[in-house]
């Protein structure tokens, strides 16, 4: 197969990531990928380093015009079987570009379980303007199947981590666990909480530095390591400070690769307010960490209640706090937890498994076997 993947975005995301693990297991399996991105972005970049054939255009935002005109120009000289349209900009621009075009397979995905507005605009791009929609949970499947559109149409293909990646973390020793540790300064013995995600008000930081700070007033002993970046920073950093808890919670910035930080601690910890999923978290599982997390969107399915990790109700910093007071009271519950999240994710979200889910869908819309 010949498959074109748009990419709107100029930063780097999980998205990007999933994008990529697509494009390499496609490759893997003998299809041509082509990675069309925003001029200047990461993923154009990116693309072009793992040896893909890649084209960038202006995508100012996504009511671009002349990038939609400069889209339709490029499908029809490259003559793909599918599009696949991997961001909200991507899908926007690319739905129309690809209007009238009859041949291509035209695949969106949708990540976020935010509620889309019933429009004609919104009924277009999910309906008449692509061919199959990819939602990576269930919760984003079901916003999506509130437009109206009928089930087959909404296909569920959740993200995937490299398994592999991620395996020698869960079979660390101690020694290499300490070694880790030493790496962000937390002290020999300290028990050590962390989270990966942008700073945004949804992900939740904010609630989690709240639970520690809980933790601080009775006692309990833990060190907190947030991290990511994001606009919300400088707020956090006013909170930490005026719970007294400067000593515990450090803000470490973008960590690549994030297995450096998986190697050094205890649990995991996601409290978003909204999720599609929770890549994060998986890794997490996959690196043998017990999960607290908020039971919401994506989340609430990809961890299991008292098997891979411990789901708490939104917005509540006590009942987190609890959680986390439960698992670092209880070494062995934490193995045990860690121990069924890595058999989880092997089984259910592994990256080859989120691109066969995909390759299947582009094989059902070319009548292929």
């Amino acid at each position: 197969m010949r498959i074109i993947h748009v990419n709107g975005e100029k930063g780097f995301s999980g998205g990007e990531d999933q994008t990529f693990h697509l494009m390499e297991y496609l490759r893997e399996v003998g299809d041509t990928n082509i990675l069309v991105g925003r001029r200047g972005g990461a993923a154009a970049a990116e693309a072009r380093r793992r040896g893909f054939e890649t084209h960038e255009l202006a995508m100012r935002n996504s009511l671009d015009v002349a990038a939609i005109f400069a889209l339709r120009r490029l499908f029809r000289r490259l003559r793909p079987q599918v599009i696949h349209m991997h961001t909200s900009r991507a899908h926007v621009l690319g739905a129309w570009a690809a209007r009238g075009l009859g041949c291509p397979a035209r695949v969106a995905t949708r990540r976020m379980d935010y509620p889309l507005r019933r429009n004609p605009f919104t009924r277009f791009l999910y309906g008449s303007g692509v061919d199959r929609v990819v939602a990576i949970s269930r919760a984003v499947r079901e916003e999506v199947l509130k437009l109206g559109l009928s089930r087959e149409k909404v296909a569920l293909v959740p993200d995937g981590v490299e398994v592999e990646r991620f395996r020698g973390i869960s079979e660390q020793g101690e020694e290499e666990k300490e070694a880790a540790r030493e790496l962000w300064g937390l002290a020999a013995g300290s028990p050590a909480v962390g989270s990966i995600g942008s700073l945004h008000r949804r992900k939740g930081q904010d609630l989690l530095v709240e639970a520690v700070a809980l933790l601080s007033g009775r006692g309990v002993e833990c060190s907190l390591l947030v991290a990511g970046a994001g606009p919300r920073e400088e707020e956090l950093r006013h909170l930490v400070a005026a719970r007294g808890v400067e000593e515990r919670v450090s803000f470490l910035g973008h960590v690549t690769p994030p297995e450096r930080l998986y190697r050094a601690l205890d649990i995991f910890c996601m409290p978003s307010r909204k999720e599609g999923l929770g890549v994060a978290a998986l890794e997490a599982m996959a690196a043998g960490l017990p999960v607290v997390a908020a039971a919401v969107g994506g989340l609430a399915e990809s961890v299991e209640e008292g098997r891979t990790g411990l789901l708490v109700p939104p917005d509540d910093p006590a009942r987190l706090a609890a959680a986390l007071e439960r698992l670092l009271a209880d070494g062995e519950l934490r193995r045990e937890l860690g121990a069924r999240g890595v058999r989880r994710v092997g089984e259910r979200y592994s990256s080859r498994a989120m691109g066969g889910g995909n390759r299947s869908i582009y094989q059902e819309l070319l009548g292929s076997p």
